[in-house]
């Protein structure tokens, strides 16, 4: 069990700490973070459970809808819902904001302009795509900023809570509360990753593509089973899909297989065909992706060039037609 986090100390007022201001280390022992959550979706609520299971009093939460007035209920019983600024003022210690990222640095900016951030109080944010820059508002009044993003899907059921132990987390954090931010991850049983302010983007489009468009390429396949009469497409792709995530995830690049990689432009020229009369909506999808998966087959010596020359024509030809 990780000693309890220690409230970090008021009179710092931005992302760096002023000779001589007191250490993570020098606070008071003993005590638990007095936390809030702004914003009881599907990551706040679960997360904001998952730091009150190891004893940091979540104090309030914020949500206005149907779902996330349910999520308060079932996952953080006795807390009470409160407006956004009543949340941040109660959170003494540590405020979590669990908004979508093109609303947080209005709500960043509303909260730092009618007062409700302290000094010293730490203001995290759970988006991947936002690191510290969207914090400066709150920075200016004295508060701590950290951008903790779990990189996990999220149902925002006590399901998630399962799923925690283990998972990394990209952390962007001031020299001086990174061993705060580790300490707080740990809390969630979570591995932080360091992510530079610069790279937020970068490290959450990578994410957004290997898994959200994993979803939607999954839905399409077994979309296409549906229309080639296939019954039950979870069975028939259940396998063959957990073999291939847990091949590229351990072989990289060496794990491709099917006709792309071994430059079978006729059997791809079928499926374009097929695909045009059944779902013309998933043509250029799959032209992106063939095109994609012959370019990396080709750099990583799994398909000559001189063998991808019919495929690229049956690709680029095609990709001529789909283009108005």
């Amino acid at each position: 069990m990780n000693a309890p986090l220690r409230p970090l100390p008021a009179g710092s007022s931005g992302a760096t700490m002023s000779a001589g201001a007191p250490s993570v280390d020098q606070d008071r022992p003993g005590r638990h973070l007095t936390t809030g959550v702004i914003g009881a979706g599907r990551v706040g609520a679960v997360l904001a459970a998952a730091l009150g299971r190891t004893g940091h009093p979540i104090v309030a939460a914020s949500g206005l809808s149907t779902a996330a007035r349910t999520r308060i209920a079932q996952l953080l019983p006795g807390t009470v819902n409160l407006p956004a600024d009543e949340v941040a003022r109660a959170a003494t210690d540590l405020l979590v904001i669990a908004v979508p990222d093109d609303s947080l640095a209005s709500v960043v900016t509303g909260l730092a302009e009618v007062g409700a951030l302290r000094p010293g109080q730490v203001v995290l944010h759970t988006s991947g795509a936002h690191g510290l820059t969207v914090l400066e508002p709150a920075v200016r009044v004295g508060a701590r900023p950290l951008a903790v993003h779990p990189a996990m899907t999220f149902t925002g059921t006590a399901d998630d809570l399962a799923r925690l132990p283990g998972i990394s987390y990209g952390v962007t954090a001031p020299a001086e509360l990174r061993p705060f931010a580790a300490r707080l991850v740990a809390d969630l049983g979570g591995v932080p990753e360091w992510v530079a302010e610069r790279d937020r983007a970068l490290y959450h489009a990578a994410l957004a593509h290997g898994a959200n468009h994993l979803v939607t390429l999954v839905n399409e396949a077994a979309d296409r089973l549906r229309d080639a009469g296939v019954a039950d497409p979870v069975k028939v792709l259940g396998p063959l899909l957990g073999a291939a995530l847990e091949n590229a995830l351990r072989l990289g690049d060496a794990a491709l297989t099917g006709p792309v990689s071994r430059g079978d432009a006729g059997t791809v020229a079928r499926h374009l065909d097929r695909l045009a009369g059944t779902a013309p909506e998933s043509v250029p999808g799959y032209l992106a992706l063939a095109r994609r998966t012959a370019d990396r087959a080709i750099a990583a010596g799994r398909l000559r060039p001189a063998d991808a020359e019919s495929l690229l024509e049956v690709l680029a030809n095609r990709h001529r037609e789909a283009v108005p």
